[in-house]
């Protein structure tokens, strides 16, 4: 029997970002909550972007530098608000706040 051939798990999460906007917003909301480990919001917002059609794009939409966007979604990267905020509205999300008792 003939295996399907299987996909990296970025290029998957990707494909899922792009298929359900649902899935984008609980994906970016879990990253925001994972305090512990800040680089995952990067890691989410890169998928966010290339999702979106690229870096390239994100950036042109966000009204930002595409080189500035890499570095600021880079493993090492440390964008300022203003930065986030013009990618996830260039993605089509936007930053909320709650109570931690508002939470499930």
């Amino acid at each position: 029997m003939k295996r399907k051939a299987s996909i990296p798990h970025d290029k998957a999460i990707v494909e899922e970002l792009r298929r359900d906007p649902e899935f984008a917003a609980e994906y970016l909301k879990a990253a925001l909550e994972d305090s512990d480990e800040p680089q995952v919001l990067l890691v989410v917002l890169r998928h966010l972007a290339e999702a979106k059609g690229g870096v390239a794009k994100i950036a042109k939409a966000s009204g930002l530098k595409r080189e500035s966007l890499y570095r600021a979604l880079s493993e090492r990267g440390n964008p300022r608000l203003s930065t986030l905020t013009a990618v996830m509205k260039a993605v089509g999300l936007r930053l909320t706040v709650e109570t931690k008792s508002s939470r499930a």
